[in-house]
């Protein structure tokens, strides 16, 4: 079953259970980095709590980053072992199409067309309301924030919980999601990234995923990138889930459109509230892959071409803010300026308030977080 544990009793102490890519110091003790980040980062003249900044004001993480003590260092070990990065030349070939994508994406951009013959209002709110559920809720967070950078703590249930929603959001399972977006990091903008702009524009907001990501061998891919995930059955179990998923709520949209109001109110409610807001989702996340590689401005100094771009931010639910996450990718908190609005994030501060969520990573650096400590410390005096 999963790896993530449930909290102490004084939600400040340690925690003696670990997991399988991060086991590593949240307190701020000394740790051993991985080789690549020692190697990337640490260069002499640290300033600034840890950060360098170079001529233009842009910020380099550095060795004492959140991220020098992330989830990522399992996919920078993967990233050592991944000997076969195909390019765009070497994956776009009839054997390797992923004929199961191509029709789920082309089943849904079709159905919509469809959709301006049952135009209701109420659909169209109901649409509205699910692209938060599965966008914000399911990919942002769930997917993103939570399973891919274990940016904060929570219980199994919540976690599957998300992790069900996010399947809502028709981009496929959590293991390949997971998979996919590591891979993503580890080679980010270079020769194996699944969904670079420098492979093309169109190519990076969707023809990448008409075909295969892996090289023939989705177990070993899964089990390389995602091998947290793919030790638990219940994540698992999402890739049987994921269709019937969306089978149910089809129909349940389709009975309560009929119920209360007939044939078209149904149809209304299942091709907007099913297909219409699936494809906004669809088109919303894969401009984080695209848009937000090619347009906006930069925070930090990386080793990408990821930008800062509101208009993503805006129909992303925060992810819009890239250059920000891809400085720090374990910070659930994505919008670092007073203007970087990030709606997930306060989702994710409600439910820490709630108590189903903590250890929430929402600092940059190690001495950032020991100073929040002591500041929360002395108020509390």
């Amino acid at each position: 079953m999963s790896t993530v544990t449930e909290p102490s009793r004084n939600r400040g102490g340690k925690n003696h259970h670990h997991h399988p890519i991060s086991d590593v110091a949240h307190e701020g003790e000394v740790e051993t980095l991985d080789p690549l980040d020692a190697e990337l980062w640490n260069r002499p003249g640290l300033e600034d709590g840890g950060r360098l900044k170079d001529a233009e004001g842009l910020h380099r993480p550095a060795a004492e980053d959140a991220d020098g003590f992330s989830s990522l260092v399992d996919q920078k070990a993967a990233k050592k072992r991944d000997m076969a990065r195909p390019t765009k030349e070497e994956r776009v070939r009839k054997d390797n199409l992923s004929y199961w994508a191509i029709g789920w994406l082309g089943m849904a951009h079709l159905a919509c067309l469809a959709a301006p013959f049952y135009f209701t209002w109420q659909a169209v709110v109901t649409a509205f309301v699910l692209h938060w559920v599965a966008g914000s809720l399911g990919i942002c967070l769930g997917y993103h924030r939570l399973l891919t950078h274990t940016g904060m703590k929570t219980y199994n249930w919540v976690r599957y919980l998300f992790a069900g929603i996010g399947c809502f959001a028709g981009e496929g399972s959590p293991l390949d999601w997971v998979a996919d977006h590591r891979k993503h990091h580890a080679h980010s903008d270079q020769e194996g990234d699944p969904h670079s702009p420098h492979d093309g524009g169109i190519w990076s907001h969707i023809t990448w995923l008409a075909f295969h990501t892996h090289a023939g061998d989705r177990k070993e891919y899964l089990k390389r990138w995602a091998p947290d995930l793919y030790r638990d059955p219940v994540m698992r179990a999402f890739d049987t889930l994921f269709l019937p998923i969306h089978i149910i709520a089809s129909l349940a949209l389709f009975a309560g459109g009929y119920y209360f109001g007939g044939f078209y109110m149904a149809m209304s409610m299942l091709l907007w509230g099913m297909f219409v807001r699936l494809v906004f989702v669809l088109h919303a996340t894969w401009m984080v892959n695209s848009a937000s590689h090619m347009f906006g401005y930069q925070n930090y100094e990386t080793t990408d071409d990821s930008r800062n771009n509101w208009l993503v931010a805006i129909v992303a639910y925060g992810e819009g803010w890239h250059n920000n996450h891809h400085a720090y990718p374990r910070m659930a908190k994505h919008g670092h300026k007073w203007w970087e609005f990030d709606i997930t994030w306060q989702s994710i501060r409600l439910l820490r308030a709630l108590g189903l969520v903590w250890d929430v990573v929402d600092y940059r650096t190690a001495a950032e977080k020991r100073a929040a400590a002591a500041a929360k410390k002395a108020d509390a005096k």
